[in-house]
């Protein structure tokens, strides 16, 4: 068995600026924003491109090796086990709330639904649906009391207990009713906030009725506003690529992970209002800092808000590699590992600054192998 690794956390910082947007509805439908530095901001919330980057990985990765978030648990086993099965229907239901008894997971107000959404991987059910495959038939048989028996002589919680697939093991897995399947997030994701002040702006639109302007009528078929903004934000993001080996019980695969993981949280981005702004853009800066002693949010660099006439993607890259030289020259913490990807043409102060600060840009695909090799080379140094 392979020797746990030290502490080991792989810092993303990105740099994206937005057009008009709404990516993150609040309660009220207009974008969510928060308070720094004295000033209205932009804010998208880590949940939204954690899902974002979930999203992304079904992209690149086959569904069976990934998972799902759903009250529907009991219908989805019920689903395998009929295909599995031959069993009609209602049997292959009883099979399967009888299942997932054992779990005492509270039941929700829709029958057949859990109190809450419940996160498993697709394999992970695979396995629990065979755990009975060959005697389906027989348990249909049988009375509530004697299935139950049986059941309960199945190791039902240690599938879902093992053998995680590589979402559940990044984001981590809480179950309130059953301490024993809670998995320890190996990665922790910031608010994205943007480098300067905001203001809240309104869409007031109309639609036209082709019918009735047919007619020569006047007026609108509907009116309505969308609030938005736009901004450039710096979003970060960490993993804990000692917790996430611990996740997944497999270096190698942790390793890939991180990769997947800086590849999707880099290129993915929320849907909100995605058809009536297309705001997909990609981010105008990439930073990977490898440490060994614990995460560092860099969002202090914006504290002041970036307040230009021009070029505030420019300045709050000036800003970010300021903070960090700062933070690395007072506090003594050097990093392991430096990557840097930029779009930044200009050969003046920001290109220099930027390769002065995290070494020489590279390519995307480059900063990916260039982290893939030193995360291997650190994982084998640990062994």
């Amino acid at each position: 068995m392979a020797l746990p690794l030290p502490r080991t956390y792989v810092d993303v910082h990105i740099l994206q600026t937005v057009p008009p947007a709404n990516l993150n509805r609040d309660d009220q439908g207009n974008p969510k924003e928060a308070y720094y530095g004295g000033v209205r901001r932009s804010r998208v919330s880590s949940q939204a491109w954690k899902r974002a980057t979930r999203v992304h990985f079904t992209e690149r990765v086959p569904e069976q090796d990934l998972a799902t978030r759903t009250r529907r648990i009991n219908g989805a086993l019920a689903d395998k086990i009929a295909d599995r099965t031959g069993l009609d229907t209602e049997a292959s239901a009883r099979l399967a709330g009888a299942l997932l008894a054992p779990l005492k997971i509270s039941a929700g107000k829709k029958e057949g639904d859990t109190a809450y959404l419940f996160f498993y991987g697709h394999r992970q059910l695979d396995d629990v649906a065979a755990l009975i495959h060959d005697r389906a038939a027989e348990l249909a048989a049988l009375d509530d009391t004697e299935l139950a028996a049986e059941i309960k002589q199945l190791p039902v919680q240690e599938k879902f207990s093992t053998s995680h697939p590589m979402d559940v093991a990044l984001f981590g897995r809480m179950v309130a009713d059953i301490p024993a399947l809670n998995v320890d997030a190996a990665t922790q994701v910031a608010h994205a906030l943007s480098t300067h002040a905001v203001e809240l702006e309104f869409d007031y639109f109309t639609a036209v009725d082709d019918e009735t302007k047919k007619g020569e009528e006047t007026g609108a078929g509907m009116i309505g506003t969308i609030g938005f903004n736009s901004a450039t934000l710096y979003r970060y993001a960490s993993v804990g690529l000692h917790q996430l080996s611990r996740n997944l019980t497999d270096q190698e695969a942790a390793v890939t992970a991180v990769e997947e993981f800086v590849t999707s949280f880099a290129r993915s981005m929320p849907t909100g209002y995605g058809n009536s702004f297309a705001h997909r853009t990609l981010p105008s800066l990439v930073a990977v800092v490898v440490r060994d002693d614990q995460p560092v949010n860099l969002v202090s660099a914006f504290e002041e808000p970036v307040a230009t006439s021009s070029g505030i993607a420019a300045a709050s890259a000036r800003r970010l590699a300021r903070e960090y030289a700062t933070a690395t020259r007072a506090w003594g913490d050097a990093p392991a590992f430096t990557s840097l990807c930029h779009t930044f043409t200009d050969s003046g102060q920001t290109t220099e600054l930027l390769s002065d600060t995290f070494g020489e840009a590279v390519t995307f695909p480059q900063l990916l192998a260039g982290l893939r090799t030193y995360l291997t080379d650190a994982v084998k140094q640990a062994a």
